[in-house]
């Protein structure tokens, strides 16, 4: 989708620079413009949503590639969702389970795999295109990588693209191990964040997901939830992606790893699991977030550290108190959930302003 506040003439000089567009970073730029606060955010992607990432099917309806449920308890993206007027409908759960056992598939009575949970009727990016078009024109800036932090006494400066821009605050929302792969920081990071922040998992940073798209919801009609769960694989768990009404109908699972996934394979443990029915799916998507680089950084899954994530030094200002982390990996709330984005989101705008009250303006006085 076409997001508006894309006025690369906009000036460069803002009172905080937000390094990433997926959810936490949009709502970090949400709360600071509500609080009268110039914003300028920076994408190295040609779109917005990071981790929210839905495609459109042919046939119509949209699926979801990234982040995909969110859940009853949740009250920052259930609201944010309510305000933005972004709909929703109920997963679907009803129905028996399945277990891919090696001596072949085993139909479990009920779900015990799924729990009622909420989606997103036009794709989960619904959700941050919908902030990134409440956001004041030339807020956001896409396909502007950023490769340098550069503290100093007069401002924070950001190198992103062909442009330098400047700020009194740099908010980093993307995750921890993906900034400092990427991002080249002066002064550097002290040693311990440094060590910290690349031993802290990335959410979905090892795991390549799988949609499968069929003409029909056929496994409802068999008293089937979509749910199974494999120790064979590819997949090891499989979920209905089905839109309201099972429109468009999908199934979805994981591969753990990322790289290269056989999808004749996918649709044999399909049709295993599911029957003939699922044999023919209409579209196959895959996406490898262990590839995409705005996300994971190489050996991304080479860690399973997740007491990491939330931990209190990844929520602390650093580099003078004029840089902070903001990803679902720093959330203390539902981290790797969007949930978690969205309560990390709130502490980075909460540190800025408080950064803010007593920093002078760039080349300017306070």
């Amino acid at each position: 989708m076409l997001v508006s506040g894309d006025l690369t003439s906009s000036p460069a000089v803002a009172d905080t620079i937000v390094v990433g567009a997926g959810v936490a970073g949009l709502g970090v730029a949400r709360q600071l413009v509500a609080a009268g606060r110039s914003v300028v955010v920076l994408e190295g992607r040609d779109r917005v949503g990071g981790r929210l990432r839905s495609a459109q099917l042919a046939g119509g309806g949209r699926i979801d590639l990234g982040a995909t449920w969110f859940w009853p308890g949740e009250r920052r993206v259930t609201a944010l969702a309510a305000d933005l007027g972004v709909r929703i409908h109920d997963q679907f759960v009803a129905g028996d389970a399945v277990y891919d056992a090696p001596d072949g598939p085993t139909r479990i009575d009920g779900n015990p795999i799924d729990v009622p949970a909420f989606r997103f009727v036009d794709g989960a990016d619904a959700l941050t295109d919908a902030i990134a078009e409440h956001l004041p024109p030339g807020t956001i800036r896409r396909s502007r990588p950023v490769r340098r932090i550069e503290v100093s006494d007069a401002d924070v400066a950001v190198d992103a693209g062909d442009t330098r821009f400047h700020g009194r605050v740099v908010v980093v929302a993307v995750p921890p191990a993906a900034g400092l792969a990427r991002i080249e920081f002066e002064p550097p990071i002290p040693s311990q964040l440094a060590n910290l922040a690349r031993a802290t998992p990335v959410w979905m940073g090892s795991m390549t997901k799988v949609v499968a798209v069929y003409r029909e919801a056929f496994w409802r009609s068999e008293g089937l939830s979509g749910a199974a769960v494999s120790h064979l694989g590819p997949l090891r768990e499989v979920h209905d992606m089905s839109g309201p009404d099972g429109a468009p109908a999908a199934l979805f699972g994981f591969v753990p790893g990322g790289g290269d996934v056989d999808r004749a394979a996918v649709v044999e443990q399909l049709t295993r699991l599911f029957g003939a029915g699922a044999a023919h799916p209409i579209e196959l998507h895959l996406a490898d977030w262990s590839a995409d680089e705005f996300t994971a950084p190489d050996g991304a899954g080479s860690s399973s550290a997740y007491r990491l994530f939330g931990h209190p030094a990844l929520r602390e200002p650093f580099l003078d108190g004029r840089v902070v982390w903001a990803s679902t990996e720093t959330g203390t709330t539902s981290p790797g959930h969007i949930e978690g984005a969205l309560e990390a989101a709130e502490h980075a705008v909460r540190t800025v302003l408080a950064t803010l009250a007593c920093t002078p303006t760039p080349g300017g006085s306070t």
